[in-house]
């Protein structure tokens, strides 16, 4: 048997992280996913799947993702029933992630938190490794010798 899901969207609220009885990181969420076709003159269908990561995941999702950003979800479709306020069951479909990533550029992950919290790599590394090396050729051959034959090699 097979149920593994991937998809792509943006989420359509800020993430908000909870936590269960038992102290596990849990969140859920909504992503809005473009259908891959349209009918002809009508415009794109857009596919608003509830998404819920669980420990590690769910703390990721919370601290580095807004409303807005693209997102890309691995994970498997769950179903479960349940009841509601009035007593009436029920039946809930969600994919359960696996794995979460970044989708968007930088430009629009800053842009959608504001340009100061998102995190960027680099920012620790050691300053000489923040520029580009510089280039040492001179285009010159001197060093170089020609071998003419196989007994000239060292090996």
């Amino acid at each position: 048997m097979l149920n593994v899901v991937a998809i792509m969207g943006r989420l359509t609220a800020d993430p908000e992280l909870r936590h269960t009885a038992n102290d596990l990181a849990v969140t859920s969420f909504t992503l809005a996913v473009d259908r891959s076709y349209s009918k002809a003159g009508t415009e794109r269908q857009t596919d608003f799947i509830d998404v819920v990561a669980w420990r590690s995941s769910a703390e990721f999702v919370c601290r580095y993702f807004t409303k807005g950003q693209m997102m890309a979800v691995d994970g498997y479709l769950q179903t479960r029933n349940f009841e509601d306020k009035q007593g009436n069951k029920r039946k809930a479909v969600e994919v359960v992630a696996n794995n979460v990533s970044f989708c968007g550029s930088k430009r629009e992950a800053e842009s959608s938190r504001g340009g100061d919290s998102y995190y960027d790599r680099s920012m620790d590394a050691p300053p000489a490794f923040k520029e580009p090396a510089p280039a040492y050729s001179s285009g010159s051959t001197e060093d170089f010798e020609e071998i003419l034959g196989d007994d000239d090699l060292p090996f």
